[in-house]
């Protein structure tokens, strides 16, 4: 199993809005973002430890400005903690080894997916497209877009 982690040099290699989105808590416009209409087939990963977020299946236009999912890939990357900033409590994301915020989760997605909307910010991510990941060393997700395409 891939190790995934913050290092110093990914840090460095960041955008300063990268950097203010995953490192300081901090929130692109809405609208703004270079995920937000996506449609391609692919997998999103932590900017900075790479670590495996979310894929393009659970992907849907929610319509607020942000890209929006209605599940994580799996429980082992993503962590939720309480945010009471902005006098109002919600439910933040972040990447379980990078320590990266992503956005918040709201009980307000597809009810027939689940019900849970993962705002995420473009700027917490990196897409791998489908037909890359086993070059990019994604090869174990390869399959979760194999039986898309046979559906």
């Amino acid at each position: 199993m891939t190790k995934y982690s913050k290092t110093e040099e990914a840090i460095s290699r960041l955008t300063r809005e990268q950097f203010h989105v995953t490192q300081n808590s901090g929130t692109e416009r809405p609208f703004t973002g270079e995920y937000n209409d996506m449609k391609a087939p692919g997998l999103y990963v932590d900017i900075v430890s790479g670590e495996p977020l979310f894929t393009s299946m659970d992907k849907f236009d929610s319509g607020c400005g942000w890209p929006s999912f209605t599940k994580p890939v799996g429980d082992t990357y993503v962590k939720e903690l309480r945010d009471a900033s902005l006098g109002m409590v919600r439910v933040e994301v972040r990447s379980t080894h990078g320590d990266s915020h992503l956005g918040h989760v709201f009980p307000d997605g597809p009810t027939d997916r689940g019900g849970l909307r993962y705002c995420i910010n473009s700027a917490s991510l990196r897409f791998i497209p489908a037909d890359s990941l086993e070059k990019e060393g994604y090869g174990e997700y390869a399959s979760l877009f194999e039986k898309e395409e046979n559906s």
